[in-house]
């Protein structure tokens, strides 16, 4: 039987720094899924893009978390979406991946947005991850990583990327551009979770949250500015083949991502 992974995506508007509106809104998203085996939700799902860390930061015992945790083991579908998390080191973007017995996968933003201050107010993180889900290996990244090819590299130890933000309307030609560049030079599939509306400082956001096959070519979309849920499925064989009769990945110059920050 060939390995799939069915996925559906929340574009959603977020009430500004309400975690638990935010949380309630989408159970009540949750309760008309069918069949699924992943649920993305934007990046910092429970606040919005708010600068405001301190104020808005949970420890990974919060009820966020354990929301996370609670609503995974229920419906049984894997969850991962970003929220700001307290940590040793400070406050972290951190994007969970919650599997369906409650277990934790974390990864913590590396790249932080400067033209909004992100860096001043977020701790960053060092390193990327690789979930492996359901057959799938999904490389989790946020928003602003999007920019940074190297940092997204395929080095035959991913099948999809997954990118959730909170990326502004006026440069949503860059997010539907760099989101099919990554599916092609990765052969990869590539979702991208993006949110709509206006957020706490008035920035406004289109959505344009979509699926793409590992040509670039997309599966399913969602109309600018819509609130909805998109589903698709990825099928792994579909993707094996398709590297095999193209096999880029051999001619691809090599490297090693160095950790600069010690």
């Amino acid at each position: 039987m060939m390995t799939e992974l069915k996925v559906a995506m929340i574009q959603s508007e977020l009430v500004w720094q309400d975690a638990k509106a935010n949380c309630h809104y989408f159970a009540q998203c949750f309760e008309q899924l069918r069949d699924i085996d992943l649920v993305v939700l934007p990046e910092m799902f429970n606040s919005g893009f708010s600068m405001q860390s301190m104020q808005i930061a949970e420890p990974m015992t919060g009820p966020t978390v354990q929301w996370m945790q609670q609503q995974a083991q229920f419906y049984q579908f894997a969850i991962t979406g970003s929220l700001a998390i307290m940590t040793e080191r400070g406050v972290v973007n951190r994007l969970l991946f919650v599997h369906p017995d409650g277990h934790i996968d974390h990864y913590d933003k590396k790249h932080l947005f400067r033209m909004a201050g992100e860096h001043q107010h977020y701790a960053a993180g060092v390193s990327r991850h690789v979930v492996l889900y359901k057959g799938f290996r999904l490389n989790l990244q946020i928003c602003y990583d999007l920019r940074f090819p190297v940092f997204a590299r395929n080095q035959d130890d991913y099948d999809a990327l997954i990118y959730v933000a909170n990326w502004p309307e006026p440069r949503r030609r860059v997010w539907s551009t760099l989101l099919a560049a990554r599916a092609m030079e990765n052969q990869a599939f590539v979702l991208g979770c993006n949110r709509v509306g206006l957020d706490g400082n008035q920035f406004s956001y289109s959505g344009d949250s979509v699926v793409l096959d590992y040509q670039g070519e997309p599966l399913a979309t969602l109309p600018s500015g819509q609130v909805g849920v998109l589903t698709a499925v990825l099928r792994l064989g579909d993707l094996q083949q398709y590297r095999r009769q193209f096999p880029a990945a051999l001619d691809a110059d090599a490297f090693v991502l160095v950790d600069c920050s010690v």
